[in-house]
């Protein structure tokens, strides 16, 4: 049972790690990082992470980063929120929102969880464009190396095994 998980990460980092996916991951991860944990919006985001074929290592590599970054760009995520959730063409839609049974569980209500969702979701394309190439270029760098690893190719049984040198030859 345990080695299920370990055998799946042995299998995606050997094999199946694509360029796109692993920025795509980044990206969402940044998004996910940004918003403070606890309420239905980071829920949302992070199922969205685990449900979407991103690279799942990198997505939560990104979002324990930026989870640590973000605690210090807290007050700038306030002042976003705060002009965001004040602005006069707004307050219809926000009453409305909030009016909602499932919208006070999304925490938007407050300037800093809406504020961080705003700069998040903002960064996604730059952060993917950003990391996409560098992603293009370490791969297969990483792959050859972890391919080479005793536990990855124990980890990830033999078929894996026999696909991985069927690919070198």
């Amino acid at each position: 049972m345990l080695l299920k998980p370990l055998r799946m990460a042995a299998r995606a980092f050997a094999l199946k790690m694509s360029p796109r996916r692993m920025a795509a991951g980044l990206a969402l991860g940044t998004a996910v990082g940004m918003v403070p944990k606890g309420n239905l919006t980071a829920v949302v985001l992070m199922t969205l992470l685990c449900a979407l074929r991103v690279n799942l290592a990198a997505g939560l590599f990104a979002v324990l980063v930026v989870s640590i970054v973000a605690s210090f760009a807290d007050p700038l995520f306030h002042e976003i929120g705060y002009a965001v959730l004040t602005a006069e063409g707004l307050q219809e839609t926000w009453i409305w929102f909030f009016n909602r049974p499932l919208a006070l569980w999304t925490d938007l209500n407050n300037t800093v969880v809406m504020g961080s969702l705003l700069v998040g979701l903002a960064s996604m394309y730059p952060v993917y464009r950003a990391t996409w190439p560098i992603c293009e270029r370490s791969v297969p760098i990483i792959q050859e190396r972890v391919r080479k690893w005793k536990i990855v190719i124990w980890l990830a049984g033999a078929s894996v095994t026999d696909r991985m040198s069927a690919a070198g030859e």
